[in-house]
């Protein structure tokens, strides 16, 4: 197994700097904008992106939510292992709101459609918008595409890409891996 870095810590900070400037260029005041990250490798962008619009750029009381997605999915009955479900943290209604979901990494998007079903629990948005730190194109299996993109990544389907946090891994970097 090989693995190559793709971003390191000074990149990814970069990134998400580029990442909260464009929302709020988009945005603006937030406040009639929601942040869900897809849980669970989404939660810690979301969060990182969450401190970085309030701290550094002075956005005020941003909502921050986490979706789990574990048993929308199309898949979760095709595993013999049992499924360990995260858990989901929307203590607000969706209605008539904006909702940007954020996820480390795009694939097939499945995953977002699995979030599109799940969100309806907790009303209807007035929009749904996608925010990934990594978008790997050509691998899609449903027509998905990201609204905001940290990094596009042509990889092949037996390449894996793995995005570490240093709040869980230690530190900051999105690695190739090749089994």
């Amino acid at each position: 197994m090989s693995q190559k870095v793709l971003l390191n810590s000074k990149e990814v900070t970069i990134i998400l700097h580029r990442l909260a400037c464009q929302l709020i260029e988009k945005h603006l005041d937030f406040s009639n904008t929601i942040l869900v990250g897809i849980q669970p490798r989404g939660v810690y962008l979301a969060e990182r992106l969450k401190q970085l619009l309030e701290d550094e750029y002075k956005v005020p009381e941003i909502t921050l939510g986490y979706l789990d997605i574990t048993f929308f999915r199309d898949d979760f009955r095709r595993t013999d292992k049992p499924l360990e479900a995260n858990k989901t943290q929307i203590n607000f209604i969706v209605e008539d709101k904006k909702v940007i979901f954020i996820d480390d990494v795009l694939f097939t998007g499945r995953s977002i459609r699995s979030a599109l079903t799940a969100i309806q629990s907790f009303g209807r948005p007035s929009e749904i918008e996608l925010l990934v730190l990594i978008d790997r194109r050509f691998s899609r299996h449903l027509p998905i595409q990201p609204d905001y993109r940290g990094r596009q990544v042509d990889a092949i389907n037996g390449e894996k890409v793995i995005v570490s946090w240093k709040e869980n891994d230690g530190e900051d970097v999105v690695h190739l891996v090749t089994n």
